[in-house]
């Protein structure tokens, strides 16, 4: 049973709580509420902060039990850094899961929030990050642990309460959206296959989005076969998800985003090693993104049109499956030599793109993918690869990066790289050999993009397996939503 969460706002002062936090900023001394609270313990500042070589860094802290004069039986002084208004907002999403990391087995916290730089949003973002923090993905479990609390409750005491909450409200369904693309990512792979990924779509009609489900049948009579050849190795047959969101103007063309739900990827005949296989339960991290973003979107009402789509399939080893040296016709009408059964995302998105401009003739297309190992060998777990044949859309999504500390880098196309992918055979092969992998890969793509302004986020490193920090104590990070939800606010919506 996990454990329950609940999130609240109140005025200053605050009341008798198992845990009082308050904040101090880097080279300062306790001040406002918190200074109130201080001066209530009878301490001397200097000679505590010295002793505990506090300086108001953020994530220093310093934990007082039983403090003397309040009514808590914990008073925790956290360092808020050198932030001001001016801060990027990940700054205080980071601050309100660094506050989760150091509760411990406390059930009830009162938190202490009245500096200068706490504006509403800023405050949005500490909800924001105690929420992604506090989440951990542990439905498979039979027991929990006996001396964690069943509830921890957490008010944030402020000035401003209304405009506080209001700034919550809207924050929230990004937060949920990101959670469900956590759950959806770290869901094992007898549970969620592609048909099974398929409900939880269908499920998001009473969220206002309107939901279709494409079946191996239509897909073959719409000439899918690419995205169908790596679902022909396995008995849970493939899926298309479609999610509209109609928030915009009745003819406005939508936003598009499509992601790659490779519900389990064994590699098929080019199998994997065991340890390279054991993870692929996440190789869906794009499709989750892209269903945890279309929730976001009708939750909060965008004022925007924009429409989901992801491939759902099961790459595995059967006398069906498709092999190297296979040429297979893709829905555009390329032809594709096969020469690594385990690069199949690319055929999976190169229908699902195809599909997507041809029937909704978009603004602009962003597709997701856990695409390529060659992306974490370059850029790591801390940045998702950007490719993008469009110089104004590849600077907006850098900027909602940055903003939300999803952050991406921007690697190169070119004609150097397409010859790469010419094949003797076919119009093209699906793989240009090791060098440059993300870029050949990003390559094959753009083969399937007419003139429609597209980016692709290569999220191989930083869906799921990235170290744990501040906002994610978990497997899997949601990586994708807060991002792009970003990018519709601030491009599409003002």
């Amino acid at each position: 049973m996990p454990q329950t969460l609940e999130l609240a706002t109140a005025d200053l002062p605050a009341g008798p709580a198992g845990a009082l936090v308050i904040y101090v900023a880097e080279g300062q001394v306790p001040a406002g509420a918190g200074g109130a609270l201080w001066a209530a313990t009878g301490l001397d500042w200097q000679s505590v902060s010295r002793a505990a070589r506090f300086t108001g860094k953020a994530g220093q802290l310093i934990d007082l039990p039983a403090p003397k004069g309040i009514a808590a039986d914990r008073l925790l002084v956290l360092g808020s850094g050198s932030m001001t208004a001016e801060a990027p907002l990940s700054a205080f999403t980071e601050r309100g899961g660094s506050l989760v990391a150091k509760l411990g087995r406390t059930a009830s916290v009162a938190v202490i929030l009245d500096g200068p730089e706490l504006t509403p949003p800023a405050i949005a973002e500490i909800a924001a990050g105690i929420r992604l923090r506090q989440f951990r993905f542990d439905a498979y479990k039979s027991r929990r642990d006996e001396d964690e609390p069943e509830t921890l409750a957490i008010t944030l005491h402020l000035a401003d309460k209304p405009a506080a909450d209001q700034a919550i409200a809207d924050r929230t369904p990004v937060v949920e959206g990101t959670l469900l693309a956590r759950s959806l990512v770290t869901e094992p792979p007898n549970v969620l296959g592609p048909v099974e990924f398929a409900g939880r779509i269908e499920a998001l009609r009473e969220t206002g989005l309107a939901v279709e489900i494409i079946g191996p049948e239509e897909m073959r009579a719409l000439g899918m076969n690419a995205l169908l050849a790596v679902a022909q190795g396995s008995a849970r047959p493939a899926r298309l998800g479609v999610m509209r969101w109609q928030g915009g103007a009745p003819d406005a063309p939508p936003l598009a985003f499509v992601g790659k739900g490779v519900c389990f990827d064994s590699g098929g005949l080019s199998i994997k090693t065991a340890a390279g296989m054991e993870d692929m339960k996440g190789d869906m991290g794009g499709a989750a993104a892209v269903v945890g973003l279309m929730q976001a979107l009708a939750r909060r009402h965008a004022k925007v049109n924009a429409v989901g789509v992801v491939g759902l399939v099961e790459n595995l080893v059967d006398a069906s499956s498709f092999r190297p040296g296979d040429i297979i016709r893709a829905m555009s009408g390329t032809t594709i030599e096969i020469n690594n059964t385990d690069a199949e995302g690319r055929l999976v998105l190169a229908d699902a793109l195809w599909y997507t401009q041809q029937r909704f003739h978009p603004r602009l297309m962003i597709d997701l993918a856990t695409l390529t190992g060659a992306i974490i060998v370059a850029l790591g777990h801390d940045h998702a690869g950007l490719f993008s044949n469009d110089e104004a859309l590849a600077g907006q999504l850098q900027a909602a990066g940055l903003t939300t500390g999803e952050k991406l880098w921007r690697l190169p196309l070119g004609p150097a790289y397409d010859k790469l992918i010419d094949s003797r055979f076919a119009d093209i092969k699906q793989t240009g050999g090791r060098p440059g992998g993300s870029i050949v890969a990003a390559q094959f793509l753009q083969r399937f993009v007419k003139d429609t302004p597209w980016a692709h986020l290569d999220i191989a490193g930083t869906a799921f397996g990235a170290p744990a920090n501040e906002i994610n104590a978990g497997w899997a990070t949601g990586f994708g939503v807060a991002l792009l939800d970003r990018f519709v606010r601030d491009n599409h919506e003002r």
